[in-house]
């Protein structure tokens, strides 16, 4: 199977009636070990002030990331120059990085939200199992880009 880090997935309606139902996730790890990802069309119920610890921040949209790890952030960027030391998802794509300049540049209105993408959770595969996912069609690869 290709490698499909920095493609998206969409989810089949095998998943239907399932937490990843009408779900699109950016695949932004995808090795040996396993992949790693992010639901980009669920947005979260809440902004990211209204969380006790960015109640100075603006009211940034937070999408629901995943099911894993849904105690942390995380976000993807597209402006390394700015935001220094995240990994490199694709050339114009970055995972992580200086969080707190991320925030700033959004709290003051400095780059756009479409610029960046902050998550509540993730998606996680253990080593085989997205490959397995999709060829029994839970997933499709999904042609377009974030």
């Amino acid at each position: 199977m290709e490698n499909l880090q920095g493609k998206l997935i969409e989810a089949t309606a095998l998943l239907d009636s399932s937490e990843f139902e009408k779900t699109v996730v950016l695949i932004t790890e995808h090795n040996s070990n396993g992949a790693t990802g992010f639901v980009i069309n669920k947005p979260f119920p809440r902004k990211l002030n209204e969380l006790e610890e960015f109640n100075q921040a603006a009211a940034i949209d937070l999408y629901a990331g995943g099911p894993v790890a849904t105690e942390h952030l995380f976000f993807i960027h597209s402006i390394p120059d700015l935001i220094t030391g995240g990994k490199a998802i694709t050339d114009d794509l970055f995972l992580g990085g200086d969080f707190k300049k991320a925030v700033e540049l959004l709290t003051h209105g400095k780059r756009s939200p479409t610029q960046v993408k902050i998550f509540i959770g993730y998606c996680g595969w253990d080593a085989g199992e997205l490959e397995t996912e999709m060829e029994e069609g839970s997933w499709t690869i999904k042609s377009g880009s974030l």
